[in-house]
Formats: C-alpha cells, structure tokens, sequence
C-alpha cells in the first residue's frame, strides 16, 4: 500500500463542480466505460476520448488532443497499449502539459503495479503541475472475458509464460469506483493508490476456477519466453507484450496491496464473484460439436 492515511468515498462538491466535464481517454475500454457510466449516473457531463469519438482523440496525433480537451475541466488519462512500452512517458507527459494548458488540471493516471517504465509515465505527468492521482492497478479479472485471454478460455488451454507466478487479479468495477472518487474528491489529489484483489492467484488457479463455473475443462499450461514471443509474431501482437509477464514471474507483485479498501471503505471484490457472473453471460459458452 503506498498510502496509509484512511479516506472513504465521501465527496466534495460544488455545483460548478459537478457540472465540470471529464474527459475519459478510453472510454469504450474495461475502465474508461466504467468511469463513464459511473460519472454519467452521477449526472456529470462525459467526453469519451477515443478514435471513434466525437471529437476524436488518438495518442498517435497529436493535432487531436487540443479539440478533445475543449471545455475540459478533468482526465482520466489511459494509455494505449501499456505504459510500459516505448515512446509513452513522452507521449503521456507532452499530453498532461497540454491539458494542463487547455484548463483541464485534475488528472487521474492508470497506471500499473510494479511496472517500472510506467513509473517515468507517472513522473512525466506529475511534472506538468497538474493536480495529479495516480492508480496503480494489479491484471485486470476482465482481461479473461473481454480481451487477451478471452480466446485462451475459450479454447480451454491458457499457455503463458508464467511458471508458477501469482498475481492478485483486480476487478473494473473497483478500479472504476477509485478512478471515480479520485477524479470527484479533492482528498485524493497528490495520492499514489496501488489496486489488488483479495487473494494471490496462479494462472493455474484461474483456470481450475473458470472450469467450475463454465463446467468444462480449461487448464494452464505454461510455456518459454521464446514459445510465447513466437506466437505473439504469429498472431501480430508485438513481443513486448511478452515482457509485461515478467512482472508475475518475478514475483514482485506477489503480494496484496490495499488501495481499494483505503479510498472505498470496503474489500475489493474476488475472482470467484467475477467468474461467476461472467459465466452467467454466456461469454465462455463453446458450442457442442
């Protein structure tokens, strides 16, 4: 846990305040929908920050950040692909010190646990003199139903590069509620949360779980480095994602951290809820043969 002062999600606002519209980079991703849910059914004015988007924002041209930040008053700011790769702490500071110029000072950082490179990401944006929160967050529960590992379930077989590394899988729906009171409560602004769920997890423990709520059999397997870079290429992904792995196999994230029960006032929510819900979906169903 970075933080160890207790705050609850509590808010304070103005009327001006809650009038004042946020711009959510990523607003059709995991998080950047859940914020903009949460945020809309609060009644504050959105902006979702995406190519598709109206203004359209893309971190890869920079002519699109100023029309996005028009009238904003807030970000929360997610970077495409990872803050771990390269390029993004330039990227994401030159975009803060714009913001911060456009009027838009409040900015709320995901960002990734132990992920040293996102960490020059997270200095770069500190330095523009905006009012800063940073959201370390711990893998995603909903990278199994929604994006990288959604096939591997699927298929039944979740190769990775892991050995026996645990991770402590958070969900959305709590890094929503963080990023929310982050961007709402003047409390949070200067504070660093580190976001996990409440249990240590192997991948091999992820797939005994998702094999009891789907009723089939999905199991890990793990593979090398090498295997791993192999398919990346196959598919088109680039291999840098291979190294964000490093940070299970290490295992300088195996442990729990307690940003969600600092900034919420509750535990954060368990794999095995997610799984079940998710399962409940049909999002794992694999048509019989």
């Amino acid at each position: 846990m970075t933080n160890t002062t207790n705050t609850t999600n509590a808010t304070n606002t103005t009327k001006s305040d809650t009038q004042a519209l946020t711009l959510v980079i990523g607003g059709n991703g995991k998080t950047g929908r859940k914020v903009a849910e949460k945020l809309t059914a609060q009644g504050r004015p959105v902006r979702v920050g995406s190519r598709s988007g109206t203004p359209a924002f893309d971190w890869n041209e920079p002519t699109t950040w100023l029309p996005a930040l028009e009238g904003v008053d807030r970000v929360y700011v997610t970077y495409y692909p990872d803050l771990a790769f390269p390029g993004a702490p330039e990227q994401v500071g030159a975009f803060a010190e714009a913001a911060v110029a456009a009027g838009a000072r409040r900015l709320v950082l995901l960002s990734g646990r132990g992920e040293e490179a996102a960490q020059l990401s997270e200095e770069k944006l500190k330095a523009s003199g905006a009012d800063w929160t940073v959201v370390r967050a711990s893998w995603f529960n909903q990278n199994f139903d929604e994006s990288f590992f959604l096939e591997p379930v699927l298929a039944g077989v979740i190769a990775l590069p892991t050995a026996d590394g645990v991770e402590a899988f958070v969900d959305t729906e709590d890094i929503a509620d963080v990023v929310v009171a982050a961007l709402t409560d003047d409390r949070h602004i200067g504070r660093t949360y580190e976001l996990s769920g409440p249990r240590l997890m192997s991948f091999a423990d992820v797939a005994a779980e998702l094999s009891e709520v789907t009723g089939r059999e999905i199991v890990y397997v793990p593979v090398t480095d090498e295997a791993y870079r192999a398919e990346l290429r196959e598919h088109g992904v680039p291999e840098d994602f291979a190294e964000l792995f490093n940070l299970i196999v290490d295992g300088r994230n195996a442990h729990l951290v307690h940003g969600v029960e600092e900034v919420l006032g509750r535990t954060p929510r368990d794999f095995a809820d997610f799984a079940r819900e998710a399962a409940a979906t049909g999002v794992w169903d694999v048509p019989s043969a």
